[in-house]
Protein backbone atom coordinates (compact mmCIF):
# COMPACT_ATOMS: atom_id res chain seq x y z
CA UNK A 1 0.00 0.00 0.00
CA UNK A 2 0.73 3.44 -0.49
CA UNK A 3 1.35 5.41 2.99
CA UNK A 4 -0.06 8.70 3.14
CA UNK A 5 2.32 9.72 6.26
CA UNK A 6 5.63 9.41 7.78
CA UNK A 7 6.39 10.36 11.50
CA UNK A 8 10.00 10.78 12.82
CA UNK A 9 11.24 10.80 16.26
CA UNK A 10 13.84 13.32 17.12
CA UNK A 11 17.32 12.96 18.83
CA UNK A 12 19.66 10.87 17.24
CA UNK A 13 17.11 10.26 13.80
CA UNK A 14 16.95 13.62 12.78
CA UNK A 15 18.74 15.42 15.07
CA UNK A 16 22.41 15.44 17.30
CA UNK A 17 24.49 16.63 19.74
CA UNK A 18 27.59 18.05 17.70
CA UNK A 19 29.79 16.13 16.22
CA UNK A 20 28.06 14.31 18.53
CA UNK A 21 26.67 12.90 22.28
CA UNK A 22 30.43 11.51 23.37
CA UNK A 23 32.68 14.13 21.42
CA UNK A 24 30.76 17.11 22.86
CA UNK A 25 30.64 15.20 25.91
CA UNK A 26 34.44 14.74 25.66
CA UNK A 27 35.25 18.31 25.33
CA UNK A 28 33.26 19.36 28.28
CA UNK A 29 35.29 17.60 30.01
CA UNK A 30 38.77 18.43 28.49
CA UNK A 31 37.78 22.29 29.29
CA UNK A 32 37.42 21.22 32.60
CA UNK A 33 40.87 19.76 33.23
CA UNK A 34 39.92 16.07 32.59
CA UNK A 35 41.24 13.76 29.58
CA UNK A 36 38.84 11.01 29.05
CA UNK A 37 39.57 8.08 26.49
CA UNK A 38 36.61 8.06 23.83
CA UNK A 39 36.66 4.40 24.07
CA UNK A 40 35.88 4.46 27.51
CA UNK A 41 33.41 7.30 26.85
CA UNK A 42 31.63 5.33 23.87
CA UNK A 43 31.46 2.09 26.23
CA UNK A 44 30.52 4.03 29.32
CA UNK A 45 26.92 4.78 27.26
CA UNK A 46 25.32 2.16 28.51
CA UNK A 47 24.64 3.95 31.15
CA UNK A 48 22.32 6.24 29.51
CA UNK A 49 20.78 3.31 27.74
CA UNK A 50 20.10 2.11 31.45
CA UNK A 51 18.63 5.57 32.48
CA UNK A 52 15.98 5.53 29.58
CA UNK A 53 14.91 2.65 30.07
CA UNK A 54 14.22 2.56 33.64
CA UNK A 55 12.13 5.83 32.96
CA UNK A 56 10.50 4.08 30.77
CA UNK A 57 9.54 1.18 32.50
CA UNK A 58 8.62 3.58 35.64
CA UNK A 59 6.47 5.78 33.68
CA UNK A 60 8.62 8.76 34.35
CA UNK A 61 7.94 11.69 32.34
CA UNK A 62 11.05 13.38 32.28
CA UNK A 63 10.27 15.78 29.50
CA UNK A 64 7.04 17.39 31.06
CA UNK A 65 8.55 20.06 32.86
CA UNK A 66 11.97 21.96 32.61
CA UNK A 67 12.44 20.71 36.16
CA UNK A 68 12.08 17.18 35.52
CA UNK A 69 13.99 17.68 32.33
CA UNK A 70 16.99 19.24 34.31
CA UNK A 71 16.54 16.43 37.02
CA UNK A 72 16.93 13.69 34.63
CA UNK A 73 19.44 15.08 32.56
CA UNK A 74 21.86 15.73 35.52
CA UNK A 75 20.98 12.01 36.67
CA UNK A 76 22.51 10.72 33.35
CA UNK A 77 25.81 12.82 33.51
CA UNK A 78 26.23 11.79 37.08
CA UNK A 79 25.87 8.35 36.41
CA UNK A 80 28.07 8.80 33.23
CA UNK A 81 30.99 10.13 35.19
CA UNK A 82 30.78 7.89 37.92
CA UNK A 83 31.22 4.84 35.52
CA UNK A 84 34.28 7.09 34.18
CA UNK A 85 35.82 7.37 37.87
CA UNK A 86 34.87 10.96 37.94
CA UNK A 87 33.14 12.98 41.28
CA UNK A 88 29.65 14.38 39.95
CA UNK A 89 30.03 16.70 42.91
CA UNK A 90 32.71 19.68 41.95
CA UNK A 91 29.84 21.04 39.03
CA UNK A 92 30.77 19.26 36.23
CA UNK A 93 26.77 17.50 35.36
CA UNK A 94 25.55 21.18 35.59
CA UNK A 95 28.01 22.27 32.88
CA UNK A 96 27.27 19.52 30.80
CA UNK A 97 23.38 20.27 31.02
CA UNK A 98 24.54 23.74 29.92
CA UNK A 99 26.11 22.68 27.25
CA UNK A 100 23.91 20.31 25.98
CA UNK A 101 20.68 22.18 25.98
CA UNK A 102 22.71 25.03 23.66
CA UNK A 103 20.81 25.17 20.00
CA UNK A 104 24.30 25.61 18.57
CA UNK A 105 25.62 22.22 19.91
CA UNK A 106 22.93 20.75 17.23
CA UNK A 107 23.30 19.76 13.81
CA UNK A 108 20.42 17.80 11.23
CA UNK A 109 22.03 14.66 10.44
CA UNK A 110 23.66 15.51 6.64
CA UNK A 111 21.16 12.39 5.12
CA UNK A 112 17.63 14.11 6.87
CA UNK A 113 16.70 17.19 4.48
CA UNK A 114 17.32 15.48 1.11
CA UNK A 115 14.69 12.72 2.65
CA UNK A 116 12.27 14.94 3.67
CA UNK A 117 12.00 16.83 0.91
CA UNK A 118 11.76 14.06 -1.45
CA UNK A 119 9.08 12.70 0.52
CA UNK A 120 7.47 16.01 0.80
CA UNK A 121 7.78 15.91 -3.14
CA UNK A 122 6.14 12.90 -3.54
CA UNK A 123 3.00 14.43 -1.13
CA UNK A 124 3.34 12.57 1.94
CA UNK A 125 2.24 14.13 5.31
CA UNK A 126 5.20 14.76 7.91
CA UNK A 127 4.92 14.43 11.38
CA UNK A 128 7.38 14.46 14.23
CA UNK A 129 6.74 12.08 17.48
CA UNK A 130 9.32 13.56 20.05
CA UNK A 131 10.35 12.78 23.49
CA UNK A 132 11.96 16.39 23.64
CA UNK A 133 12.09 19.70 25.97
CA UNK A 134 9.76 22.02 24.63
CA UNK A 135 12.77 23.82 22.84
CA UNK A 136 12.97 21.18 19.97
CA UNK A 137 10.45 23.39 18.58
CA UNK A 138 12.99 26.56 18.48
CA UNK A 139 15.48 24.19 17.36
CA UNK A 140 14.14 22.93 14.39
CA UNK A 141 13.20 26.11 13.24
CA UNK A 142 17.32 27.33 13.72
CA UNK A 143 17.66 24.12 11.65
CA UNK A 144 15.38 25.58 8.93
CA UNK A 145 12.99 21.91 8.90
CA UNK A 146 10.57 23.51 11.23
CA UNK A 147 8.33 24.43 7.96
CA UNK A 148 8.49 21.04 6.68
CA UNK A 149 6.61 19.04 8.98
CA UNK A 150 2.36 19.33 8.66
CA UNK A 151 2.33 17.78 12.46
CA UNK A 152 4.89 18.07 15.48
CA UNK A 153 3.99 16.44 18.76
CA UNK A 154 7.01 17.28 20.99
CA UNK A 155 6.40 15.34 25.03
CA UNK A 156 7.59 18.69 26.69
CA UNK A 157 4.88 20.62 25.28
CA UNK A 158 1.84 17.68 25.23
CA UNK A 159 2.83 16.02 28.53
CA UNK A 160 2.97 12.62 27.42
CA UNK A 161 5.54 10.29 26.47
CA UNK A 162 7.08 7.52 24.11
CA UNK A 163 6.51 4.47 24.92
CA UNK A 164 2.85 5.71 25.62
CA UNK A 165 0.37 4.88 22.34
CA UNK A 166 -1.26 8.03 23.38
CA UNK A 167 1.15 9.36 21.67
CA UNK A 168 1.17 8.26 18.33
CA UNK A 169 -2.32 8.56 18.55
CA UNK A 170 -2.40 12.21 19.05
CA UNK A 171 0.04 12.62 16.23
CA UNK A 172 -2.12 10.57 13.89
CA UNK A 173 -5.56 12.59 15.39
CA UNK A 174 -4.02 15.63 14.00
CA UNK A 175 -2.43 14.54 10.56
CA UNK A 176 -5.71 12.89 9.60
CA UNK A 177 -4.64 9.76 8.69
CA UNK A 178 -5.11 5.56 10.39
CA UNK A 179 -2.19 3.94 11.87
CA UNK A 180 -2.37 1.47 8.84
CA UNK A 181 -1.52 4.61 6.38
CA UNK A 182 1.49 5.83 8.57
CA UNK A 183 5.34 5.07 9.03
CA UNK A 184 7.23 5.92 12.33
CA UNK A 185 11.13 6.26 12.30
CA UNK A 186 12.68 6.23 15.06
CA UNK A 187 16.30 4.99 16.63
CA UNK A 188 15.22 2.84 19.75
CA UNK A 189 13.01 -0.28 19.43
CA UNK A 190 11.38 0.13 22.74
CA UNK A 191 10.79 3.80 22.70
CA UNK A 192 9.36 3.91 18.88
CA UNK A 193 8.86 0.81 17.37
CA UNK A 194 7.69 -1.50 19.11
CA UNK A 195 4.36 1.35 20.19
CA UNK A 196 3.96 2.40 17.01
CA UNK A 197 3.41 -0.97 15.48
CA UNK A 198 1.55 -1.79 19.07
CA UNK A 199 -1.34 0.17 17.41
CA UNK A 200 -1.11 -0.84 13.83
CA UNK A 201 1.50 1.77 12.43
CA UNK A 202 4.36 0.36 10.09
CA UNK A 203 7.69 1.15 12.72
CA UNK A 204 11.03 1.60 10.88
CA UNK A 205 14.34 1.20 12.86
CA UNK A 206 17.18 3.73 11.85
CA UNK A 207 20.11 2.00 13.09
CA UNK A 208 22.86 4.23 12.09
CA UNK A 209 25.18 2.70 14.96
CA UNK A 210 24.28 -0.43 14.08
CA UNK A 211 23.08 -1.49 17.70
CA UNK A 212 20.33 -3.77 16.94
CA UNK A 213 21.54 -6.29 14.31
CA UNK A 214 19.34 -9.06 15.50
CA UNK A 215 16.43 -6.65 15.08
CA UNK A 216 13.23 -8.63 13.53
CA UNK A 217 11.17 -5.46 12.33
CA UNK A 218 11.86 -3.31 9.08
CA UNK A 219 15.74 -1.95 10.09
CA UNK A 220 17.59 0.50 7.99
CA UNK A 221 20.80 1.98 8.71
CA UNK A 222 20.59 5.36 6.81
CA UNK A 223 18.21 7.32 6.34
CA UNK A 224 18.45 7.47 2.43
CA UNK A 225 17.03 3.92 1.72
CA UNK A 226 13.88 5.12 3.90
CA UNK A 227 11.72 5.41 0.56
CA UNK A 228 12.44 2.28 -0.88
CA UNK A 229 12.27 0.55 2.17
CA UNK A 230 8.22 1.55 2.91
CA UNK A 231 7.45 1.75 -1.15
CA UNK A 232 7.84 5.43 -2.04
CA UNK A 233 10.42 5.66 -4.54
CA UNK A 234 14.10 5.57 -4.79
CA UNK A 235 16.71 6.20 -2.26
CA UNK A 236 17.45 9.43 -1.96
CA UNK A 237 20.34 11.52 -2.44
CA UNK A 238 21.58 11.56 1.07
CA UNK A 239 23.97 15.03 0.06
CA UNK A 240 25.36 17.15 3.01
Amino acid sequence: MRYRAVFFDAGETLVHPYPSFPELFASVLRAEGHDVDPAALVESLVVVFERFARAAQEGERWTSTPERSRGFWLSVYRGLLERLGLAPTDGLAERLYHEFTQLSNYRLFPDVLPVLEALRDRGVILGLVSNFEAWLAELLDRLAVAELFDVCVISGIEGVEKPDPAIFRMALHRAGVAPSEAVYVGDNPAFDTEPAESIGMLGVLLDRRERFPEHPGLRITAMADLPTAIGLGAPADARP
